[in-house]
């Protein structure tokens, strides 16, 4: 089995008018470091031994886990070994 961990945020190029918001409550709260705020997803998955899994991730990824139009991913996978 593998736990893997994926990431999705919105591009750079992308206007995060939620990560604006954070960034502003931050400073109202004296946060004034923050210089910049981007919001994201972080998904975990439990996936059954499979072939080319690396590939598969992908595919979920690609077609489901983020926009890939507005959205950047990246993905780490852990193989679980039973105890």
């Amino acid at each position: 089995m593998y736990k893997v961990k994926v990431y999705v945020t919105l591009r750079e190029s992308v206007l995060d008018p939620q990560g604006v918001a954070v960034k502003s409550a931050l400073h109202t709260m004296d946060y004034k470091e923050v210089e910049d705020v981007r919001i994201g997803k972080y998904l975990e998955l439990a996936v059954n031994e499979t072939e080319n899994v690396e590939a598969r991730i992908e595919e979920m990824c690609e077609k489901l886990l983020a926009n890939t139009v507005i959205e950047d991913y990246r993905y780490e996978i852990e193989e679980v070994v039973p105890s």
